[in-house]
């Protein structure tokens, strides 16, 4: 099996992983674990992971001036991303988390514009309008009465939120990406996460109750820290080394797809009108914001 052929089974395993994560995780928050406690569980297995496997690249410093990009990016893609998805998750369902969090890429060519004044076409124009009209839709018109989803109107807003913080770490860290070796990134990028999660999230960490956890919520804990952080952080690396941006990039088209499949057929979401109406504009925004500009010959 070729190595290209290895990238793309990484790149869909990754993306297969997150599309699950939406229900499994939704499935134990917060009655067994909360929000932050998953945060702090996550980010500490997965700093000792990369710690453990760092040893397997070069041996790298990170240069003093790249120590301030280095923090911004672990508040935006470690803090801020994380604790506004999983509380979203809580208090929203599975399907709009799937959904909401897909407009990324729309968030990105609207922050290049603004930061580093890259033009915005007519097609990326449609694509960010109808991203957010759909987006929107899904915060003002999406709620439901549904004991598991507090808030989902709040947990939308928050999911939100998820996509701007992730937007902007990826135009933040892609200086860093170039210059550093992955294992070096992702360790020092997660040891800074503890650190400033720390004071967040350590209280609700105390709070479970191992003892009285079912066995299966052990393994929904280890599918979290093990699979949607540890193992898609290396297998999006492995598929990076392999194919284009471009190429990976057209994955994010197939998490809601995966995440809408498996809430169905686990029975711990439903689709709704507004669901399938919002879920269409926000990908047709997503497909047409990320649409590469024709050079004019």
């Amino acid at each position: 099996m070729s190595r290209r052929t290895l990238a793309f089974l990484a790149a869909i395993g990754a993306t297969l992983i997150y599309g699950i994560n939406h229900t499994v995780a939704k499935g134990v928050m917060p009655t067994y674990v909360s929000p932050f406690a998953f945060i702090f569980l996550r980010v500490v297995g997965a700093t000792l992971l990369f710690w453990a496997i760092s040893f397997l690249g070069p041996k790298e410093a990170i240069e003093k001036k790249d120590w301030v990009r280095l923090v911004v990016a672990a508040l935006l893609g470690m803090v801020i991303n994380m604790l506004s998805f999983f509380k979203g998750l809580e208090l929203s369902t599975p399907i709009n988390s799937a959904v909401l969090i897909t407009i990324s890429p729309i968030i990105v060519v609207l922050l290049s514009a603004f930061f580093i004044k890259e033009r915005i076409t007519k097609n990326k124009g449609f694509g960010i309008a109808f991203g957010f009209i759909g987006a929107l839709s899904l915060i003002l018109f999406g709620a439901e009465m549904r004991g598991d989803a507090p808030n989902i109107p709040l947990g939308n807003s928050l999911f939100i939120l998820n996509s701007l913080a992730y937007a902007g770490y990826l135009i933040v860290a892609k200086k860093l990406v170039e210059k550093y070796h992955p294992f070096t990134l992702m360790k020092w990028l997660f040891t800074i996460a503890v650190i400033i999660n720390f004071p967040i999230t350590f209280g609700d960490f105390l709070l479970i109750e191992w003892s009285s956890m079912p066995l299966w919520v052990y393994g929904v804990v280890g599918f979290v820290v093990l699979g949607t952080t540890f193992c898609t952080y290396l297998f999006n690396i492995f598929a990076m080394t392999e194919l284009k941006a471009s190429t990976i990039g057209a994955f994010i088209y197939v998490q809601p797809l995966f995440g809408i499949l498996f809430a169905l057929i686990t029975g711990k979401d439903t689709l709704t009108t507004v669901k399938i109406l919002s879920a269409t504009l926000v990908l047709l925004g997503v497909y047409l914001a990320s649409r590469p500009v024709r050079a004019k010959v």
